[in-house]
């Protein structure tokens, strides 16, 4: 089922996730899914469930491949929940792609539409109303968000009953779950992992008592079949692994939180052995280091502690310079500059950067400028781009991208590839593959380290 909402804060990321944890709770196993680009809200499914939170999105993937996607993450659970994204018709452009509305079509799932009452009584229904007949999608029920009083959900739920929509469950208003927010939406759940761990065991007991979980799970039923071969890590890569399982290190921890489940897979499937470590902790690189891979995150909340961390950024900065692959997304990127909000960072870029009141956000349709460690000159990506940072330049002298309207971005070389665009390499499998190798040869060359 997909957990929707008339629009971005409406309560659908609470609903969702104590739905997973209550259902979880039951002792089914719960596959959890997001709609769309966003890396935070499926760290908090994955605490709620157990399970990888996995994202679905037509836009960075194509529509053919979100049921085999869906059928992958979902492997051996008994429901899988999807919270959707902004306002259920929200999509890519003015019409709604990659909307919430677009996946449940395109999944044949039934919608719980997820309205804030706070401020209405009888006029939820008239939302109801609107939203059922204003596209194609299937509402099969409501949930009542942030109701006042046990007369306060008697009005509403007699006004949206009299529609012959199903209420399938009221929430009261809680302000002990709440969830601190900064200048890109929620805290990652990695950041605040007890506390985190506390607000989703809440959710799952406030959804518990105030939904009717049996409808809730008899409406998933109701999903129309989409049979799908499961989507395949190995299948999606467009070339043979490579021997010799060479060790790429992916950035992790508080200040790089953000990556697909599916990129790691990936890397796996091309044949590396991946490795975790923190930047912020760890003073070296994995032994037998081949390849690197900085994704986005949240480094500008941590420059002081990376800055600190003199001896990693050291081995680093002299392993790029041997020609060490490099592929960082985003936070990798600030990482790698030469300073962060006046902090010193790695300086395998020379460029500085810093926080901006400006949100750069959107899906990005890119073109390769050259040939690095990801792509070959010419190739098209699907990606998205978001962050309140700016780099300057904002481009190398061989840039990374080009997308309209913002012209060059990224810096890029044969052995390395730093840039603000997110990939989903589900929709691009080449380019774990082309990192994989050029880690192979790297790992030829002799060690690292």
């Amino acid at each position: 089922m997909v957990v929707a909402a008339p629009a971005s804060g409406a309560g659908k990321t609470t609903v969702a996730t104590g739905l997973m944890a209550a259902l979880a709770a039951r002792g089914l196993a719960v596959s959890p899914h997001k709609v769309g680009p966003d890396y935070i809200d499926p760290g908090y499914h994955a605490l709620a469930t157990g399970r990888p939170g996995r994202n679905l999105d037509p836009f960075l993937t194509s529509t053919d491949l979100l049921a085999p996607l869906l059928a992958h993450g979902a492997a051996g659970a008994d429901v899988a929940v999807i919270e959707g994204v902004m306002g259920l018709y929200d999509g890519a452009g003015l019409d709604d792609f990659a909307s919430t509305a677009h996946v449940a079509r395109l999944l044949g799932a039934p919608v719980v539409l997820v309205v804030d009452a706070a401020a209405a009584g009888r006029s939820v229904a008239a939302t109801v109303h609107g939203f059922r007949t204003f596209g194609d999608v299937r509402i099969g029920g409501v949930i009542l968000n942030r109701i006042g009083s046990d007369r306060h959900e008697e009005i509403c739920r007699t006004a949206v009953e009299e529609l012959s929509v199903p209420v399938l469950g009221a929430l009261r208003r809680d302000t002990g779950v709440d969830t601190p927010s900064r200048h890109l939406g929620l805290i990652p759940a990695a950041e605040r992992r007890a506390d985190a761990v506390a607000a989703v065991a809440r959710l799952g007991e406030l959804v518990a008592a105030g939904c009717d979980l049996d409808a809730l799970l008899a409406l998933a039923r109701t999903a129309e079949p989409r049979p799908a071969v499961p989507w395949s890590p190995a299948g999606a890569l467009t070339a043979e692994p490579v021997p010799g399982r060479p060790v790429v290190a992916v950035a992790g921890g508080a200040a790089f939180t953000f990556g697909y489940a599916e990129n790691e897979e990936l890397l796996a499937a091309a044949g590396a052995e991946v490795v975790r470590f923190d930047p912020l902790r760890d003073e070296s690189l994995p032994e037998g280091t081949a390849g690197l891979v900085i994704g986005g995150g949240f480094p500008e909340m941590y420059a002081a502690g990376l800055s600190a961390n003199a001896p990693l950024r050291a081995e680093v900065a002299a392993a790029a310079r041997r020609g060490l692959p490099v592929y960082a997304e985003c936070a990798g990127l600030l990482y790698l500059a030469r300073e962060l909000d006046g902090a010193p960072m790695c300086g395998v870029i020379d460029a500085t950067a810093a926080m901006t009141p400006r949100l750069s956000l959107g899906y990005r349709a890119a073109v390769a400028v050259a040939d690095s460690v990801a792509a070959r000159a010419g190739e098209r990506v699907h990606g998205h781009e978001f962050h309140r940072t700016a780099v300057e330049p904002g481009h190398g002298t061989v840039p990374a991208w080009q997308w309209t309207p913002a012209g060059p971005e990224g810096f890029a070389s044969a052995s390395f590839l730093a840039s603000y665009l997110h990939l989903h390499w589900a929709g691009a499998p080449s380019v774990p593959g082309r990192l994989v190798a050029a880690a192979a040869a790297s790992l030829a060359q002799g060690p690292r380290r």
